[in-house]
């Protein structure tokens, strides 16, 4: 579901942008969902140009767009609320437990970590070594990524706490094979009202 970004979504996303200004970075990639791309347009706007201290806007062609950062299908319960789920199913989800993975195309974590560690793979592979990327996107995609740095197994995805619109730092060796995590979650603090998980 491509859910816009909210009054405060979109501040927050202005704010993550302002603070990855200070990082020249070679590209800025994002999922196809509009939030995404909204904050992507944000990073990428204030980067510096080239051979100088100013900053540009850049129009959308420039963000490179990976269908892998597409946040979790979460197929016949999109939409429904956790209580219309049901606890017992999403804790046998959030466990791996391929047997209640949603219908109508929904996805379970391993699906979703094979995915978007494929989509990095493909990014890394474009990006010169000694350079910086940011890839804005959603929830699970960050703790797929992350949970793969981090050495986690995937039913240990759902217990990786990311606050909405914060910034994640992991660095990869040349051959992508080594990561290290220099932050996880970092919100940039600009005195915005706490947003909310919906």
């Amino acid at each position: 579901m491509d859910v816009s970004l909210s009054q405060l979504g979109e501040m927050e996303a202005i704010e993550a942008g302002s603070y990855l200004a200070k990082y020249h970075l070679q590209h800025v990639a994002s999922s196809p969902l509009s939030r995404a791309k909204f904050g992507a347009r944000q990073v990428l706007a204030r980067q510096p140009l080239e051979g100088s201290s100013a900053t540009g806007n850049n129009d959308s062609n420039d963000i490179q767009i990976f269908e892998g950062f597409r946040e979790l299908d979460r197929g016949a319960w999109c939409g429904l609320t956790l209580d219309e789920i049901g606890l017992d199913k999403m804790a046998r989800f959030d466990a791996c437990d391929e047997s209640v993975t949603p219908a109508e195309g929904g996805e379970s974590y391993p699906t979703l970590k094979t995915r978007v560690l494929a989509a990095r793979d493909e990014l890394l592979g474009m990006t010169d070594a000694g350079r910086a990327c940011a890839v804005v996107s959603h929830l699970q995609v960050t703790r797929a990524v992350l949970s793969d740095a981090l050495g986690m197994d995937a039913n240990e995805m759902a217990g990786l706490k990311i606050a909405t619109a914060s910034v994640t730092c992991v660095d990869y060796s040349e051959d992508g094979e080594a990561a290290v995590v220099r932050f996880q979650s970092f919100k940039p603090e600009c005195g915005l009202e706490d947003s909310k998980d919906g």
